[in-house]
């Protein structure tokens, strides 16, 4: 039996990975310490960075002499020394690294503290009410705080906002200047179907945990506080994740109650929140898309957009960037775009333009047959309720 002190910092979640049906919820919102949580939110602000221009892969950053100085876990950079993003990235996945945490927290928020702020600014546009940050690697701060419903919003935003970076939660190892740092999350690579993100651990915490799955019944997403032992937090981890997938099995579409965990949108157009700066641009002519533009404007689903659901294929910074992904769909799945309308919608943030596609006019069991195609011919998707279908399709007013 745990101990009380054990029993007042645990929590557990299991959502369906897909649509964030909750499929088992135990003191999901206690406000508790993340820990190395943290660090997903930290990734995801430099996805973010990646995506917007702010850095590249191959870009070195200097270490700092507060950077130096990071407790462990860390990979003992000196100050002055440099780490490219991409291995920023790998060492924050793997080594939990704190000192390259702070590392990249003052390449984008010029301080650690500034760059708090901002993913706590950032965690409340995905809906993480309950969530504040005080530093970059979930090193012990009584004011950093978050809950296990919070955590497992961030786990689907993540994978959702940045597809193409998510493998990074994948990685089992890391080699940096000739030492090899194996991957914490001793999930991956062991459990069948998983694929990341995340552990964390402060003596006030417990053992923390977040981890995506995905097997052919489907994709879970589960989140654990408070755990007395690495092993046993991984051992109850195992559990969730296999009577998850049991459930998703019976496709039966119960989990609790008219209860759903759902990240709300990026303020950048890859989400939900803001209005497009024009109205779509339609993929409508040769001089776009050539066969693919012929194929496209013969749509045979549902026309009606106000009501209809759609399909996200992909948000990127360039009109060129969509259309060879477009081009790359289109070859793969010929059949299912030959019957599709798309649309390519151009929302500007703080003088930033993103593209994003989308498949239109259909139902909801029609949306979710054509994401798992997507997704069984290796490319990423997300389905769109009707209400911001309507809105992509250029069906808003104001």
């Amino acid at each position: 039996m745990q101990p009380a002190s054990a029993r007042s910092r645990y929590a557990e979640m299991v959502v369906d990975g897909e649509n964030g049906r909750i499929l088992v919820a135990r003191n999901v919102d206690a406000r508790k310490y993340p820990a190395s949580l943290t660090k997903i939110m930290t990734l995801y602000m430099v996805f973010e960075a990646l995506d917007n221009g702010k850095l590249r892969l191959e870009q070195s950053l200097k270490a700092s002499r507060r950077a130096a100085g990071q407790p462990a876990s860390k990979l003992g950079l000196r100050r002055g020394e440099t780490i490219t993003v991409r291995q920023a990235i790998l060492a924050l996945v793997t080594k939990s690294a704190n000192d390259v945490a702070t590392v990249v927290a003052e390449a984008i928020g010029g301080t650690e503290f500034k760059f708090a702020l901002l993913m706590t600014r950032r965690a409340r546009d995905l809906g993480m009410s309950r969530t504040t940050f005080r530093n970059a690697s979930g090193l012990p701060n009584r004011r950093q705080l978050s809950t296990a419903r919070d955590m497992a919003r961030l786990a689907l935003a993540i994978r959702r906002d940045f597809p193409r970076h998510f493998d990074y939660f994948s990685k089992m190892s890391f080699t940096y200047r000739g030492k090899t740092y194996r991957n914490h999350n001793n999930l991956v690579g062991s459990v069948q179907g998983v694929d990341g993100i995340k552990t964390g651990y402060i003596r006030a915490s417990g053992f923390n945990l977040v981890a995506s799955a995905s097997r052919d019944e489907g994709r879970l997403v589960g989140v654990l506080f408070g755990g007395r032992s690495a092993k046993s937090r991984d051992r109850r981890m195992r559990k969730l994740l296999s009577n998850g997938f049991v459930r998703l099995q019976r496709s039966d579409g119960k989990g609790l109650p008219n209860n759903y965990v759902r990240p709300r949108g990026r303020m950048d157009g890859f989400g939900h929140v803001p209005l497009p700066r024009q109205k779509p641009l339609r993929l409508a002519g040769p001089s776009n898309l050539g066969n693919l533009a012929d194929k496209i404007s013969s749509s045979k689903l549902i026309p009606h957009y106000g009501i209809a659901w759609s399909v996200q294929i992909g948000a990127f910074n360039h009109v060129a960037s969509v259309q060879q992904h477009l081009r790359k769909l289109s070859g793969a799945l010929p059949d299912l775009l030959s019957r599709a309308k798309v649309s390519i919608e151009t929302i500007e943030n703080n003088r930033t333009i993103f593209y994003r596609a989308r498949v239109h006019g259909m139902n909801e069991r029609q949306a979710s047959e054509l994401c798992r195609r997507i997704k069984s011919a290796k490319f990423d998707c997300l389905t769109v309720a009707p209400a911001e279908a309507s809105l992509a399709a250029g069906i808003y007013h104001g």
